[in-house]
This record gives C-alpha cells, structure tokens and sequence, in this order.
C-alpha cells in the first residue's frame, strides 16, 4: 500500500532557540523543469544582524507551519529525496524562517489523498490559505508574496544568470561521445558564471543571497555528485568563483545543510538517465 512518511514539524534554522532543529541529510529521481515526478524528466550558516533575527524570530511564532508535500528519499528511509526543485522551496522556506510540516513522498508508490491534491502526482506541493500549489516557480513567488520578510526576489536583470547550466549539464551527463561539444557548452555557462560572480558576487545580486541563488545551488549540487560519479568530472580550477559561489556560499550555508539530499539518492536518481 502507499504510505505518505510521517509528517516533521520543522523550525527554521534562525528559531533553533525556540525548538531544536529536526536534521535531515539529504541527496532525484525524475525531474521537470519546476517539479519532480516519479516516471517524467524535464526536468553559513544564517548571518544577520541581531534585530533581523527578533524580526525571524516573530515571523516564525506568528506564522503557522506550512504544509510541504516533498520527494522521500529512495535510499534511506525518513530522509528527504533527490529533487531540486522541492529543495528550492525548502531554501527558501529555510531562508525566509518559516515554519513548516514537511511530508515525504514516495513517489514511486503515490498514496491516492497525494494524487488527489497533485493530480500529476508531482512535488513539491504546499498547502495555502486550504489550497494545495504545486510547481517551485508559483510556490517561491507566493511565499515571496505573501512573506516579503527578508526579501528574496532577484532582480530581473540578474534573475536569468546562470540559467543555462542546468540543462547543459544534463546533455554532457547523458552523452556517450566526448566529442559532440556538451563538455564545451556547460564550461561555457559555467565560465560565464564565473565572469558573473567575479564581479558581481558572491551572490548572483550581490552581497544577499536571493531567489536565484535557492534554484541554482541545488542544481549545482546535482552537476557535482553526478558529474563526479558517472564522468570523473569537477568544475576546473580555471573556474575558482564558480567554485567559491558552490561551497563557499552556497554549499556552507546551514539552510543547504539541512534540505540537500543525500549523495546516494543524487546518484540512484540520475542512473536511469545516464546507463538508459
């Protein structure tokens, strides 16, 4: 029978104070642009200034937990899954400090109350006012809306960097010649990452992390476990701010930390794409 994992009530990393944090380590089976499915594929800590976190710290106890129907991990059992974009809405739920109740899924047996509030049978999904959103783009853009404390919304200009990487990734992942250029077109992007983040850095907007940021790191953690599994491959030394952006300031950050998957669920999910 399907079973949905017990639900965790879990504090933000800015109220440990208030409630010890529930850790997870975390690691993708199917993913589309916005969501992870079963049988599709398209797919620091917190630093602030003391009154930044009062500020937190009252959002959090004013604020009821969220409802976040998320990817189970397909290797261990009670631990989050290998879904990016489900980590998306995590970050910033992480980032933004508020507090959630997150159910794991196991999408490859999908309990039918799952199917009927996500009838794609996807995630992530969470819960609004009594109504199930589904897809990251329309889940980060309410919290945004609704929870515009501290403010994450990348600015247009600077929204689209970066964006490329993800699917370049997946072509040099999935090629079988070393020859067609997929090697050369993701260390394109990446180069032109790293020309962004000299001089832009060390965030995509700047000294604050933003909602471009939540997309792209756990993507990037995807690009390294993956790469380095399948290919023996790691983004070059002759690329150090790409590098310093992923364990520096992404990577290190106590949010990442607490929502990444683990490296086995990262390299099980990606085996049928990669061996076919």
């Amino acid at each position: 029978m399907a079973t949905l994992m017990s639900g965790s009530r879990v504090q933000p990393a800015a109220c440990v104070v208030l409630s010890s944090s529930i850790k997870h380590h975390l690691g993708f089976n199917s993913l589309r642009r916005s969501n992870c499915s079963f049988s599709h594929f398209h797919h620091s800590s917190f630093s602030f200034r003391r009154s930044g976190a009062r500020r937190a710290l009252s959002v959090s106890m004013s604020v009821s937990p969220l409802e976040a129907c998320v990817k189970a991990s397909i290797t261990v059992p009670n631990k989050l899954g290998d879904c990016p974009f489900c980590q998306r809405v995590l970050l910033t739920l992480e980032e933004k400090r508020l507090p959630y109740d997150l159910k794991l899924v196991d999408l490859s047996n999908k309990p039918e109350w799952f199917l009927e509030i996500s009838s794609e049978g996807k995630v992530p999904v969470v819960k609004f006012d009594e109504q199930w959103v589904a897809d990251s783009d329309v889940i980060t853009q309410t919290l945004e809306e609704k929870y515009p404390n501290p403010p994450l919304a990348t600015p247009p200009d600077k929204s689209s960097v970066g964006s490329k990487i993800f699917s370049t990734f997946i072509a040099f992942l999935k090629s079988k010649d070393p020859n067609d250029g997929t090697e050369q077109a993701l260390l394109s992007e990446l180069s032109s990452f790293d020309s962004h983040i000299k001089e832009n850095g060390p965030f995509i907007n700047g000294k604050e992390i933003s909602a471009a940021d939540l997309s792209l790191g756990p993507k990037l953690y995807h690009l390294e476990i993956a790469l380095g599994h399948y290919k023996n491959w790691s983004v070059p030394d002759s690329l150090p701010y790409v590098k310093s952006y992923m364990k520096q300031s992404i990577f290190s950050r106590e949010s990442f930390a607490k929502t990444r998957a683990l490296p086995e669920d990262v390299i099980a999910g990606w085996r049928p794409k990669v061996l076919g």
